[in-house]
């Protein structure tokens, strides 16, 4: 049943008149936004009431026939639920309305009560700008829109400033009463159930009469000035932008609300409907492209994707340096073939022509370039810190990664690639020693209990990522020691124990908590962990069980999985090795299993493996280690069966490998079963695999597990069919590299945070890290100077268990970084950006600036609508003149 006063309301409101062509009617979020809270009664005395006029009971009593008494109680429920302003002036309280937005519809979010009883009031708050804010595009001026975009200070000091009315502190220190309340935008996204992650916490500051208002009505709590400088300094810290309610006349406001461009209403003005001049400052970043090494921390933090990492190289077909817009509202009509409506899940990190191939390639996409440049200028710690932006484990990846950026490197089309990993080795070496360790501080204290199972890379990167945010994470590790795979699967020769222990230890100090020798599902089961408090689980347990071949001989003591004997040489438990030993396998654990063997007695170790030498899957250059480890290696050859002799291996007879994929490149052997050999061995390695070993961990739960035995769950979020049960690493891509699993963890840690905040979606806003590389083929490669690559000494007898690798020397560092070229650069819509000046606070580099472009003020709302009907008039003029041009082109 339509109330027919509040509808009235709502038009009054909306200066409407019932039964006009444009009326308000009862579907309409000005009404429904009303409807659940306001009566008729309370209705009655507001629609006595002027927009912006200061009114009394007393005074509004008179107008409409009611006691003062009854008149005082109903404007003070109507400020309670948010439709009017209240302020102690001169001893009696004066009752105000102001516009829908900024104002009446923020203040009936920001009752709490309310907007939890009655979802509808965050709905219609969403609902008006979608269906009011496409009449708005091309209408106003740059800096007269209704909410107005302030630059974070540090961006702007040192420009020429024409007016302080841009400066976030010439508001503070303007007012002597400040309160602090949830962000409104991002209370109306979490009733809905479409948080972006960034949670509403007391982060909006009002000042004057909205503090005072704010206070009274429990919106908001008081707090000093210095208390709202620190909330500043937190929200630009957190990556949140300002902005201010911009009707109050030129360098007035009563808020300033710190937003994030995936939540914020008013930001949606810019980014869904492309009419950046409605909420701009004067001001839009600019790219020092000399400067700039894309590293993607600017892209990232751009609340409008105006930011995306291009090319820096020349191209011999020229590649555009700036995003630009053919057609804006400035002169163009303007509907919803030229919105971005799925702006919220389609941000872009790349330019359609692609960007540098290193942080392309890698699976964390690491700021190759960035830490690189660090690196050359002796900023040792600051290049730390940016490649822990993605990734806690430089100094271990230093030793393992796979390098697919150096594989990638526009450099080895030139000569050979940059020496990445061995750079990052060198950065990676501050985090071992306690004086220059770099432990991040913490960005929030949300303090709910994760449970991480499984120590390995993938669980401690999101144990890592979780700390962070002042969650209380407990990693269940089965085993006695940390670090899964990297532990126990990875020989010392090439991962030293000391270095993963001084990585683990910056997880120890953010507080988070190892219970080891604990098997969850034998020890403890995850609905017990639940009973304990645990809000979510991410099952990290890694690929830790060797694969047999099934054929004859395999169960004899001297054959071991390659698996199984790395854990048990690390772990000092596996008794030396002696006479021949045959490594089955091609893959770089098998070169492990081979190496290690060397290494506690064997007296002659050889690999077989079905692959040719160019199809095996390890890296070259741990072939080649092999190789100088005399360690022969057979290509071509499948086990056909181990030979045993009084129930002891003898020898290995092999049979010969034709193929090993079929056209579809899908694993399919085929052998010459007529042509075999029989080779002698006293221990056989097996290392053609690695399966998972869940013992008891599923029994209780829902999971479902793929034909491969790897977990099902999203590919996106990594959320299993359970939704508190999130999986990475080995247990849902099967075997792959450290750096994949530590990618993942970062991503599970994403997921967590939103599934255990109420109202936050897993999707929206989200960094979907969509990266590619631009064509190679394409660029300029010839001028450049012909440094050779840079290669550590060598520091170790072949048969010790310490890594032999060196480390760059100082120099050797520099010579390498030179090598650079500097391959990637952001690349800026000029249109699109805001001018908030939160890409400038992240650059570490000093690339990107704001420059004062507009000279647009704020124009209080009684003198708004000349300056609009103006704006909308010229800019008439603007769409006829840009059609006729287009004709006379055509014609």
């Amino acid at each position: 049943m339509i109330k027919e006063k509040v509808l009235d309301l709502a038009n009054h409101i909306s200066r409407k008149k019932r039964g006009s062509k444009n009326e308000i009617n009862a579907t309409d979020p000005e009404y429904r936004i009303l409807e659940p809270v306001v009566t008729e009664e309370m209705a009655e005395v507001a629609l006595c009431m002027e927009i912006r006029k200061k009114a009394t009971a007393k005074e509004l009593s008179v107008k409409c026939g009611k006691s003062e008494e009854e008149t005082a109680k109903l404007l003070w429920e109507l400020a309670v639920a948010g439709v009017l302003f209240v302020n102690n002036i001169d001893g009696v309280d004066h009752y105000w309305y102001d516009t829908w937005v900024p104002g009446i519809m923020e203040m009936m979010v920001n009752n709490k009560e309310n907007v939890a009883k009655y979802p509808q009031i965050a709905e219609s708050f969403e609902a008006y700008g979608r269906v009011r804010g496409p009449k708005t595009a091309g209408s106003f001026p740059v800096g007269v829109g209704l909410m107005r975009v302030i630059p974070i200070e540090t961006a702007i000091q040192g420009e020429t400033r024409k007016a302080s009315y841009e400066e976030v502190s010439k508001y503070l220190n303007e007012n002597d009463i400040f309160s602090v309340s949830d962000c409104s935008c991002r209370t109306a996204r979490e009733v809905m159930g479409e948080g972006c992650g960034h949670l509403k916490e007391d982060m909006c500051i009002q000042m004057g009469h909205a503090a005072e208002y704010y206070i009274r009505t429990g919106r908001g709590k008081r707090i000093t000035r210095e208390e709202a400088f620190e909330i500043i300094k937190r929200a630009e810290e957190n990556g949140l932008m300002h902005q201010i309610p911009n009707l109050d006349g030129s360098g007035k406001t009563h808020a300033i609300c710190n937003c994030c461009g995936c939540s914020c209403l008013s930001l949606r003005t810019a980014e869904m409907f492309i009419n950046a001049d409605m909420v701009r400052s004067n001001y839009v970043s600019h790219v020092d492209k000399d400067k700039c090494v894309a590293c993607g921390e600017c892209v990232q933090h751009c609340p409008v994707n105006a930011l995306q990492l291009g090319q820096k190289l020349c191209g011999k077909t020229p590649v555009a340096d700036k995003i630009i817009r053919k057609d804006t509202p400035r002169d163009t009509e303007w509907g919803p073939d030229k919105w971005n409506a799925d702006y919220r899940i389609n941000r872009k990190n790349v330019v359609d022509t692609g960007t540098s191939p290193c942080k392309t390639e890698c699976p964390a996409h690491i700021s190759i370039q960035g830490y690189i440049k660090l690196a050359s200028q002796g900023k040792f710690r600051e290049a730390l810190e940016l490649i822990k932006h993605e990734n806690p484990f430089p100094a271990v990846c230093g030793r393992i990664c796979p390098r697919r950026c150096e594989s990638a490197c526009t450099r080895g089309d030139i000569d050979e690639p940059i020496a990445i990993d061995d750079i990052k080795k060198f950065i990676a070496e501050q985090d071992l020693k306690e004086e220059n360790r770099y432990v991040p501080k913490k960005r929030h204290d949300y303090g709910k209990k994760i449970a991480v199972i499984g120590a390995g890379p993938s669980g401690l990167s999101c144990a890592f990522y979780l700390a962070l945010d002042g969650y209380q994470v407990t990693v269940f590790e089965k085993q006695q020691v940390i670090g899964g795979m990297l532990t126990l699967g990875i020989p010392s020769f090439r991962l030293e124990k000391e270095v993963i222990e001084a990585e683990i230890q910056v997880i120890k100090e953010l507080g988070v908590e190892f219970k080891t020798g604990i098997e969850v599902g034998r020890d403890i089961t995850i609905s017990e962990l639940r009973k304990q408090g645990y809000e979510a689980f991410y099952i990290a347990i890694g690929a830790q069980a060797g694969r047999k071949l099934g054929i004859e001989g395999e169960d004899a003591e001297e054959v071991i999985t390659g698996i199984d004997f790395l854990r048990e040489v690390n772990l000092k438990k596996h008794k030396n090795l002696s006479g021949n030993v045959v490594v089955i396998g091609g893959g770089n654990v098998a070169i492990d299993v081979a190496r290690t063997a060397v290494r506690v007695g064997a007296a002659n170790t050889k690999m077989y493996c079905l692959e040719s030498r160019e199809e095996m899957p390890a890296l070259e250059e741990e072939v080649e280690e092999a190789l100088h480890e005399q360690i022969e290696i057979h290509n071509s050859w499948g086990p056909k069966r181990i030979v045993l002799k009084d129930g002891r291996v003898v020898g290995v007879e092999f049979k010969r490998c034709l193929s090993v994929f079929n056209q579809e490149h899908r694993f399919q052997p085929v052998y010459d079963e007529e042509d075999t050999i029989e080779v002698p061995a006293d221990y056989v390695l097996l290392s053609v695999g690695q399966a998972m070993d869940y013992g008891m961990l599923l029994s209780g739960t829902n999971l479902e597990l793929n034909p491969n035995k790897t977990i099902k769950a999203d590919s996106t979020t990594l959320q299993t069919g359970e939704k508190d049960i999130f999986v990475g690493g080995d247990v849902y891509t099967g075997p792959r590299f450290a750096i994949d699993a530590i990618a993942a963890g970062k991503e599970g840690a994403i997921s967590i945070h939103r599934y255990v905040q109420p109202g936050q979606s897993l999707i929206i806003g989200r960094d979907r890290k969509e990266y590619h590389s631009f064509d190679k083929s394409n660029t300029i490669t010839e001028g450049y100077d012909t440094t050779p690559r840079q290669k550590a000494n060598e520091n170790e007898a072949v048969s010790s268990f310490k890594d032999s690798r060196g480390v760059f020397t100082e120099e050797q560092l520099r010579m390498e970084t030179k090598r650079c070229l500097g391959c990637g650069a952001t690349v800026v819509d000029e249109f699109l950006c805001v001018g908030c000046g939160q890409c400038t606070t992240k650059c570490m580099f000093d690339a990107i600036s704001l420059v004062r472009t507009y000279d647009g003020e704020g124009v209080a709302f009684e003198d708004l609508k000349p300056v609009v009907v103006k704006q909308i008039l010229m800019r008439k003029g603007k769409i006829m003149a840009k059609n006729v041009r287009k004709a006379l082109t055509r014609n």
